[in-house]
């Protein structure tokens, strides 16, 4: 990997110590990023990383880099709770890992623990009223973003080198835009969901949080089963821009001013940046917002009738969420169901004139934590960051988000690829990392 702290020559030991000590300190920008920290199997899987390493018998890239994993993921002997008291209150321990988890040990990851994360992974804020929110690593008075918000921050703080997530509406994105690290979400189906809690059944993917590109490309090619393949030489890659005020309306200045400045870079290296007019695939969208949202349906048809002691264990701005799903039609969801099929080949058609689209991953810098107290103001916000990268998910295109060189509170620059053509939009998001941090 390419963390400065990353084992590159038999030390995945030290390094793994190292961390340990730094959560034994009472120390509040790491308080709440883990939820279970496992030292001692940390550190067993560590030594024979090294061991591995000394014998020439490395498994790959992954072999000895530390690795987080969100709290929806099953681990072998431990409870999943998803960050919520309800699922914490049922919950058994998991029989297996998850497929993803599997993939990351088997390829000589070691995992340091489980991250905090929004209770049921239902918001883009990061907080979690029951078992604490993790502060930004940037700025701890303000949100670090969700729902992998303890993923991002341990790898923001150096706490992990890959931190394992879900997407689910920008739930890798928006908390790596708002840390300043990177985040990808796959296409549905790269990456095995299997043993994971699920929010959204149609919408969730299981994705990586890195501190670069390639990074996350070490990291998806063994979620992914593959290896990083090789992309053939091409000419300048064309990027499309979205001028549509439902994409850009209400965007802060000092995301303006960095998207700019990014342009003025790219531009200047000889990448093309046209207009590109995605209004019909908006208006698709709004008919199945119009309906309702997957994941509320889909959540609430999985947790079903909930007693008044249950309702009474989750967050009441999460539970506002969840209740609207109860109240949906199976003929309304099956609507939304192939709106969504017709949007989905709608936009891979209009991006045939392009290798990707760019805009702002979420339309802010990361908003003050003592702003969000009252209800209203919270669900405004997390639509406002959940409103660009939402609809990765809801197209199934693949998704990253890159941080952009900018003074204080980080800024993303999100690029949206075509449906299964990740490496592709992989490959072209390294390029663009390398020209928009070009000093």
């Amino acid at each position: 990997m390419t963390h400065p702290q990353a084992p590159l020559s038999g030390v995945s030991e030290a390094r793994v110590r190292g961390i340990l000590s730094r959560l034994q300190q009472e120390d509040a920008r790491t308080r709440f990023v883990f939820t279970e920290v496992y030292e001692t199997s940390a550190l067993h899987e560590a030594r024979e990383a090294d061991r591995r390493r000394h014998l020439g018998l490395c498994l790959g890239p992954l072999d000895g880099v530390v690795v987080s994993v969100k709290d929806l993921f099953d681990i072998r002997g431990h409870k999943t709770s998803a960050g919520s008291r309800l699922l914490a209150t049922h919950a058994t321990e998991a029989l297996a890992d998850a497929p993803a988890v599997q993939r990351l040990r088997a390829a000589g990851g070691i995992i340091i623990g489980r991250t905090s994360m929004s209770e049921l992974a239902f918001s883009g804020i990061g907080n979690n009223l029951y078992f604490g929110t993790p502060a930004n690593p940037v700025d701890p008075a303000c949100i670090p973003g969700g729902s992998s918000s303890g993923a991002a921050v341990s790898v923001a703080l150096g706490l992990a080198d890959v931190g394992l997530g879900s997407d689910t509406g920008g739930s890798l994105r928006i908390p790596a835009a708002l840390c300043g690290v990177v985040g990808f979400k796959p296409s549905s189906g790269m990456v095995p969901t299997a043993g994971t809690f699920p929010l959204s059944e149609t919408l969730d993917t299981v994705g990586p949080i890195t501190t670069t590109v390639k990074g996350c490309m070490q990291a998806f090619a063994v979620l992914s089963g593959g290896c990083v393949p090789a992309m053939p030489a091409r000419g300048p890659y064309r990027l499309g821009i979205v001028y549509d005020g439902r994409i850009t309306d209400g965007t802060e200045d000092a995301v303006v001013q960095a998207l700019q400045r990014a342009k003025n870079r790219l531009s200047a290296k000889g990448v093309l940046l046209q207009s590109i007019d995605i209004a019909p695939v908006l208006d698709e969208l709004a008919q199945i917002d119009a309906r309702g949202t997957f994941p509320s349906i889909e959540l609430a048809a999985r947790l079903g009738t909930l007693s008044d002691a249950d309702k009474a264990l989750l967050d009441p701005t999460i539970w506002d969420r969840i209740r609207s799903g109860y109240h949906a039609k199976a003929t309304g969801y099956l609507a939304m169901q192939q709106l969504r099929k017709s949007a989905i080949a709608h936009m891979q058609q209009l991006m045939q004139g392009v290798d990707a689209i760019m805009l702002a991953t979420v339309p802010v810098v990361a908003p003050l934590a003592a702003d969000l107290a009252e209800p209203e103001h919270f669900h405004a916000i997390n639509s406002l960051l959940l409103r660009n990268t939402r609809i990765a998910n809801l197209l199934d295109m693949p998704s990253v988000s890159i941080p952009l060189p900018v003074p204080g509170k980080p800024v993303g620059l999100m690029l949206w690829g075509r449906t299964d053509a990740d490496w592709a939009l992989l490959h072209c998001a390294k390029e663009i990392e390398t020209i928009v941090n070009d000093k």
